[in-house]
């Protein structure tokens, strides 16, 4: 499989507090993150630097995971082991009180993919079959828009758009969406903080994504856009390009 990470600052922030990469373990396989910081004071980019930094760690010592069972086992165990660090750390700095951050993050093998995510960083599939979220947002506008009380075109504009159900770092404690699906040779997935998915419809993301360019290409494009449409947030995302090949092969 090929992979790429990117991220923007934007064009009006003046930090960026999203993180992410891809990190590969000891067998060769993959996992894929990306991570949107959020609290006072900058601490956004704390959160979402330890979220990254220490699953990177865990994952770089990890051998291989040959299961869904076990990726899934992994990712939950871990992320929760992160959301402790993070809330501790939080507890015990005042100019950190309240940080957290989003995640989404995908253990890529070569027989399947598993996802988890909390918070509004998102993951697509793009192949013959479509292009598909794979996971739902945990914001207020979501549950609205899932419980029927408003419209998705409602919810591209509500006032309340950025409010988080859930945030990793937050609280003790943190649920998490895990799933896990398989894929065909040629399927591209998208990760993506909301810098991306909030400026960048859906017909777009296709577009570029279905385009015989290099994934770096296809990264830098769509960057682009959403800085072209405002940039008023920070814009990060892993694509994934799937292949039938050996763990450590490209």
């Amino acid at each position: 499989m090929k992979a790429v990470f990117m991220t923007d600052q934007g064009k009006i922030r003046q930090h960026n507090e999203d993180n992410g990469g891809i990190f590969v373990n000891k067998a060769g396989q993959r996992l894929a993150i990306v991570a949107d910081g959020m609290g006072g004071h900058r601490a956004g980019d704390v959160a979402s630097e330890m979220a990254i930094s220490n699953l990177k760690e865990y994952w770089e010592n990890t051998a291989v995971i040959a299961t869904a069972e076990a990726a899934e086992t992994w990712i939950r165990d871990h992320i929760n082991m992160v959301n402790s660090k993070i809330f501790q750390h939080a507890q015990n700095h005042q100019e950190c009180e309240g940080m957290g951050t989003t995640i989404v993050a995908a253990i890529c093998t070569n027989r399947f993919t598993t996802i988890a995510n909390i918070g509004d960083s998102r993951c697509y599939m793009s192949n013959e079959m479509g292009f598909k979220q794979i996971t739902e947002d945990h914001s207020l506008v979501n549950e609205l828009v899932r419980s029927g009380q408003i419209s998705k075109e409602d919810a591209e504009h509500h006032p309340r758009k950025n409010l988080l159900l859930r945030a990793l770092g937050t609280e003790l404690n943190v649920e998490m969406d895990i799933k896990t699906i398989t894929f065909e040779e040629g399927d591209l997935l998208l990760l993506c903080s909301d810098g991306l998915s909030n400026k960048v419809k859906e017909e777009e993301l296709v577009e570029v994504l279905i385009q015989e360019f290099p994934l770096e290409q296809k990264a830098s494009r769509l960057i682009e856009l959403a800085n072209l449409y405002g940039g008023e947030d920070n814009i990060t995302l892993v694509i994934v390009e799937f292949y039938d090949s050996c763990e450590s092969g490209e």
